[in-house]
């Protein structure tokens, strides 16, 4: 049996997401998860995710973005589709 394909996507959290640890809880989920990339704080407040994994992790992992951490007030989240970058790990930027 063939395993899944990986599939590339690009998260951009707007809300109350820096300073709640959800960099570390994404790349905790992530993890766990078998997802590979990165996150990262934006300078407008806003945080940046770019993960690779099958399609049923990644979609977990979307309805895991939408809440967050415990303190972390997500308002919206902007998704897109890419080609795949290879990532080898998970990584806090």
């Amino acid at each position: 049996m063939k395993p899944p394909s990986a599939e590339h996507i690009s998260i951009r959290v707007t809300g109350k997401v820096q300073q709640v640890l959800y960099r570390r809880s994404a790349q905790h989920v992530a993890q766990g998860l078998g997802i590979s990339g990165y996150v990262q704080n934006n300078v407008d407040g806003s945080v940046s995710i770019e993960a690779e994994g099958n399609a049923a992790a990644l979609e977990e992992f979307v309805r895991w973005c939408k809440i967050g951490p415990a303190r972390a007030e997500v308002v919206s989240l902007d998704l897109e589709s890419g080609g795949l970058q290879h990532f080898t790990e998970f990584a806090i930027r």
